[in-house]
C-alpha cells in the first residue's frame, strides 16, 4: 500500500495552473490515499480548495487542519463547514472527526489538528507573535494568560482525542499511523536543520500530545506509532521511543511539496 503525505501546502498562494500541476503530480504517483497534515489554505478559501482536491485527485484524502486553515475566521466554525463536506463525501475524510481508519489489516490511521500549547520552551518571555492571535476568532483580543490558557485548552482537547483514539486503535492494530499538525515533542520541531529554541517552541509545540503519546506507548512496548507533522516549515525525524518515531514535514509558501511515500508492507491487502 502506497500512501502520499504532504503538509503545509498553503495552496491559496498559487494559481489555478499551479493548482492542477500539483494534483496531477499525486495522481500520477497512484497513491492508494493521501495524508494532507493541515494549512491547506485560509477559511475564506478552505472548503473550494478541499473539493478541487476531491474532483482533481479522485482518491482517499485523509487530512487534518493548521492554523492557517482558521486565519479569517474561527476555529469552531471552520470545523463545522468541513465536517459538513466530509459527510457527503466519496474521498475527503476529516481525521479530527472520522475516528480510526483501517488501512490493512495490522495498519490504521487516526488524526487530529492539534495545536501549539504553550508549553514548551519560555512562553512568557518569547517575543514572537504569530498571526493565529490576530487573524483567529478564538485567539485575538486576548491578553498574554488569557492567550495561553486558550491554547492549554486547545492542546488538552487534541491530547484527549488523540488518547482515546489510540486506546482503541491498540485492540486491533500492530502499527498506527498518526497524522496532526503540530509536533507533539520540542525534538521534533525542525526549523533549517536546526531544532526551535525557547523564543519559538511554545508556539510550535504540543506538550499535551506528546506527553500522551510517551505515556501510552511505554505501557505498549509491543505496538508502534509513527507520527506525520509539519507547522514548522522543515523536515526531520525524531525517534523518540523505540516504537515512536516522529516525522515532520518540509515546506515553502508558493511551492506545495509533496515528502517521501510511506509505504505499508501487508500481503493480505489488495487494492480496491
Amino acid at each position: 500500500m502506497k500512501l502520499i503525505w504532504t503538509t503545509d501546502i498553503h495552496l491559496n498562494f498559487i494559481d489555478s495552473v499551479k493548482l492542477d500541476d500539483f494534483c496531477k503530480k499525486i495522481s500520477c504517483l497512484n497513491p492508494d490515499g493521501v495524508l494532507i497534515g493541515g494549512d491547506i489554505a485560509e477559511s475564506t478559501s478552505l472548503v473550494k480548495i478541499l473539493l478541487i482536491l476531491e474532483q482533481k485527485i479522485q482518491c482517499p484524502i485523509y487530512f487534518v487542519l493548521g492554523n492557517h486553515d482558521y486565519y479569517q475566521g474561527s476555529i469552531s466554525d471552520v470545523r463545522e463547514q468541513v465536517q459538513k463536506i466530509t459527510e457527503n463525501s466519496s474521498y475527503l475524510q476529516y481525521l479530527t472527526g472520522t475516528g480510526i481508519v483501517k488501512l490493512t489489516s495490522n495498519t490504521c490511521l487516526i488524526g487530529h489538528d492539534s495545536w501549539s500549547d504553550g508549553r514548551c520552551g519560555d512562553y512568557f518571555n518569547s517575543a514572537v507573535m504569530l498571526n493565529d492571535y490576530v487573524m483567529i476568532k478564538e485567539l485575538k483580543s486576548l491578553d498574554k494568560q488569557e492567550r495561553l490558557e486558550k491554547l492549554k485548552q486547545l492542546g488538552d482537547e487534541a491530547a484527549c482525542y488523540l488518547r482515546e483514539q489510540l486506546s482503541q486503535a491498540f485492540l486491533n492494530f500492530q502499527h498506527i499511523l498518526l497524522l496532526t499538525h503540530v509536533p507533539p515533542f520540542a525534538e521534533a520541531c525542525w526549523h533549517e536543520g536546526h531544532l526551535s529554541n525557547d523564543d519559538f517552541l511554545p508556539h510550535f509545540c504540543c506538550k499535551a500530545t506528546g506527553d500522551v503519546f510517551v505515556e501510552l506507548m511505554s505501557k505498549h512496548p509491543d505496538k508502534n506509532l509513527t507520527v506525520f507533522c509539519g507547522h514548522t516549515h522543515s523536515s526531520g525525524v525524531s525517534q523518540i521511543l523505540p516504537n515512536l518515531v516522529v516525522r515532520t514535514g518540509g515546506a515553502e509558501y508558493g511551492q506545495p511539496k509533496i515528502q517521501d511515500p510511506i509505504y505499508i508492507q501487508d500481503p493480505n491487502y489488495i487494492k480496491e
